[in-house]
């Protein structure tokens, strides 16, 4: 067993955890930083939808973990397993111990397969597809190219999920694309939310309502999907009345992309760092654990009800990096991270609605003069091209982007509607 020691130790080397270490290197160039992370392979995950839409290829998403992460930075490529923040160390899977002054905990969260009976057995075949793996989202496309005509449904799970606009999404590339074969009409296109409507923000529900109707998709609120039957291509769905009871009904599909239930991993779970829901506790505002002052937490696993997205990320790394120097300096903790979060929403395959809120659902636009309610070219023009490459080129990299989002610029909009 191996005994070492970092000034901070980050969990995880997916968008926040690469993003925290060099934005602090970048901060501060003689800290001593670690890195947790068993993947060789790094995704750009929000590029999964137009992989699956058939506009973007999966050789894209991907980068060499080792080009990211800065080579001051120590890279420890194994899994973590248990946290003993009583004496600030970490043991690693291979029964190593990590110690630490600083934690940052950002592992993302994990695909809950298992919880639709029937799912692994079928998935990639029996045109059942899904984006949110890298080795199940060329099949979507597949699935898309090759169905003539029939049932095309969609689901979404209980949230929370990463990114909640994506179900709906690739319903919509997957439309357009039935649209411009002029075989549209030959499709019965349904989407299965387990939740109550079709977005959580009700100023962008409404206009995304507008898209369903203009595609002629059926939609069917307080689904969920519960099991699926590849061969036989029939879906089970429970379904929950507004008195709260339930009953299961089947659908029957000739293609069908499921969202899996997610949730925070088991590793994280079963920690003194989790709440009772399982994910990472910390201050919605300064993103410190409530119990743990040296810990801090950021990304998909933690208990922020912001939404789970990479621009979240973006506004919550320097909140986590200024408060990890401040506390090394002896200063007190600052709030600043107000759950911003952004869902470039695909609504054809050359429009995108952006929408951009943080908590309580407050809208809060980047671009004071657009509507974000708006389909446009141009946000589609950011999904394929810009958005990307600031990822990889300034985020990733420890860049700090500040784009001013704020309420009072969708007030006019509020007022029209």
């Amino acid at each position: 067993m191996t005994n070492r020691h970092h000034t901070v130790l980050i969990i995880g080397g997916g968008a926040a955890g690469v993003s925290v270490a060099n934005n602090m290197r970048r901060q501060n160039s003689e800290i001593d930083i670690a890195i947790v992370e068993p993947s060789e392979v790094h995704y750009y995950q929000p590029g999964f939808t137009i992989v699956g839409g058939g506009a973007y290829t999966l050789k894209e998403t991907i980068r060499n973990e080792a080009d990211l992460i800065h080579p001051s930075v120590t890279w420890i490529k194994d899994y973590a397993e248990t946290f003993q923040p009583d004496d600030n160390n970490v043991t690693l899977r291979s029964g190593d111990t990590i110690g630490y002054d600083y934690l940052v905990v950002c592992p993302g969260l994990q695909l809950d397969w298992d919880k639709i009976e029937g799912l692994k057995e079928t998935l990639n075949k029996n045109n059942v597809c899904s984006n949110y793996s890298a080795e199940t989202v060329e099949y979507t496309w597949e699935c898309i190219q090759n169905i003539k005509e029939g049932n095309a449904l969609f689901t979404q799970p209980p949230m929370p999920i990463k990114c909640a606009g994506a179900p709906q999404k690739i319903m919509y590339l997957a439309a357009d694309r039935f649209r411009k074969r002029g075989t549209l009409d030959k499709f019965n296109i349904e989407f299965f939310n387990a939740g109550p409507g079709l977005f959580g923000v009700p100023f962008f529900a409404k206009a995304l309502s507008k898209v369903v109707q203009s595609y002629g998709i059926k939609t069917n609120f307080n689904h969920n999907l519960v099991a699926i039957d590849g061969p036989a291509k029939i879906a089970t769905f429970e379904v929950t009345d507004s008195e709260g009871n339930k009953e299961r009904i089947t659908r029957e599909f000739d293609m069908i992309h499921v969202t899996p239930p997610q949730s925070a991993p088991d590793f994280i779970k079963k920690s003194p760092l989790a709440n009772a829901a399982g994910w990472v506790d910390v201050n919605p505002n300064t993103l410190q654990h409530n119990k743990y002052s040296n810990i801090f937490g950021l990304g998909d696993a933690g208990s922020t009800p912001n939404a789970k997205t990479a621009a979240a990320v973006r506004k919550q790394v320097p909140v986590v990096v200024d408060n990890i120097l401040s506390l090394k300096n002896s200063k007190d903790v600052q709030g600043g991270y107000d759950g911003y979060g952004s869902c470039p929403l695909t609504t054809s395959l050359n429009t995108v609605m952006l929408a951009e809120f943080a908590y309580d659902g407050k809208v809060t636009p980047s671009f004071p003069l657009l509507d974000p309610r708006k389909n446009r070219w141009i946000w589609w023009w950011g999904k394929t091209t810009g958005f990307p490459w600031l990822y990889w080129h300034l985020m990733i990299k420890g860049y700090r982007i500040d784009i001013p989002h704020l309420a009072s610029y969708a007030e006019r909009f509020m007022k029209e509607e």
